[in-house]
């Protein structure tokens, strides 16, 4: 379950997307009741799904080199997630940004081979 996007800029080997995590989607079920964050798993979910679709057509998931989680992205925040593509390297990074009134702190971070 996606997002909703709300905007998308794209250039050779970048994009920029500003996302919506609504309350509803699946990835808040049961992760935590009383405080229900997005788990790390569906970041890397939508980092895959954004980056093959956008950035590198038809390349599939071989590792995570390094990943950093930074801040909890809670039920109806709005997230700015950056993607690189390094085609040398076969290396998809990302950077998601809470955007907020208190500035733009990073949620995670993280870098991803693709084969």
């Amino acid at each position: 379950m996606l997002p909703i996007e709300r905007s998308r800029e794209l250039q050779a080997d970048s994009a920029t997307l500003i996302l919506q995590v609504e309350a509803g989607l699946f990835w808040f079920q049961g992760h935590f009741q009383t405080l229900p964050i997005l788990p790390g798993v569906a970041q890397l979910d939508w980092v895959m799904h954004y980056g093959v679709s956008l950035l590198a057509p038809g390349k599939q998931f071989a590792a995570i080199e390094n990943i950093k989680f930074q801040q909890p992205v809670l039920p109806d925040s709005l997230l700015q997630l950056r993607l690189d593509w390094d085609a040398e390297k076969s290396r998809l990074s990302f950077r998601y940004s809470l955007l907020s009134h208190d500035g733009e702190p990073s949620a995670s971070i993280g870098k991803i081979t693709l084969c």
